[in-house]
């Protein structure tokens, strides 16, 4: 909704409000001493809707908590959808991929039929990979930082910011959710060497005997599926209560005029 505000020191001096259709154009005369400020976008901080955030549509709600500008028309709108949902459920899918890679070898020692067989030392080293990768993987790793972000950036593809008028970021929304591009620099550090890091380690494991690497495995698949998981606990989460995940979305910074 469009709002001016005038106000004459002429006639009354207080200020008057009028509200208008934002599908309608009205002109307004500029009397001598009148000032008229106009507010288009319903800035909210990060984190958060505040009582002026339109609450007949949670998920326009969301897209202005996160990049600042609202998906105003259909066309944006559908855009900015598909930007949340492929960002965030792509991560899924990437880290989908990587659990079903690993899991035959980590449930290996399982089978019955299996010629791999675990000491009790082993499988007590077993267990204590699950419960270590579950909670600093899993737990602090990605509900605590990566899952809020990813979800959080997902939401900032809107038309008529920086990066919702990029096509590659849509295309791309899972890398871009990750702060692979389109990031501040340190989050462009940050993603990029835990991307190249587990790269590494991941080529280190496969070299390694079957029994440490199938220790490995299991814990870097509790621990992947946990991260799976808060990704979607922290999306929905969003769609439901119309609070995006309280954390900085690590967008460059651009200039923006503020009436």
């Amino acid at each position: 909704m469009l709002s001016y505000t005038t106000s004459s020191t002429a006639s009354t001096g207080t200020g008057a409000t009028t509200f208008l259709s934002p599908r309608r154009r009205t002109h307004i005369p500029r009397a001598k001493g009148q000032r008229i400020s106009l507010d288009l976008i319903g800035r909210v901080p990060k984190g958060g809707s505040t009582k002026n955030a339109s609450t007949a549509g949670s998920s326009t709600s969301l897209f202005t908590s996160a990049s600042g500008q609202s998906a105003a028309c259909p066309f944006s709108k559908s855009l900015a959808a598909f930007g949340c949902f492929w960002g965030s459920f792509g991560v899924i899918y990437i880290l989908s991929k990587a659990i079903f890679r690993v899991l035959p070898i980590a449930l290996e020692p399982l089978y019955a039929s299996t010629s791999l067989t675990l000491s009790s030392l082993q499988w007590s080293l077993y267990a204590l990979s699950c419960a270590f990768f579950a909670y600093a993987e899993g737990y602090k790793g990605f509900h605590k930082k990566f899952a809020p972000l990813v979800v959080k950036r997902s939401f900032t593809l809107v038309v008529g910011t920086s990066q919702g008028n990029n096509p590659i970021n849509y295309l791309l929304a899972p890398l871009y959710s990750m702060g692979l591009w389109g990031a501040t620099s340190k989050r462009l550090k940050v993603s990029w060497g835990v991307t190249l890091g587990v790269a590494a380690v991941v080529a280190v494991v496969k070299r390694l005997p079957a029994a440490p690497r199938c220790i490995l495995d299991a814990g870097v698949v509790v621990g992947l599926t946990i991260g799976s998981a808060s990704i979607f606990y922290h999306f929905v989460s969003s769609l439901m209560t119309g609070k995006l995940p309280d954390v900085d979305a690590c967008l460059p910074q651009v200039s923006r005029k503020q009436n």
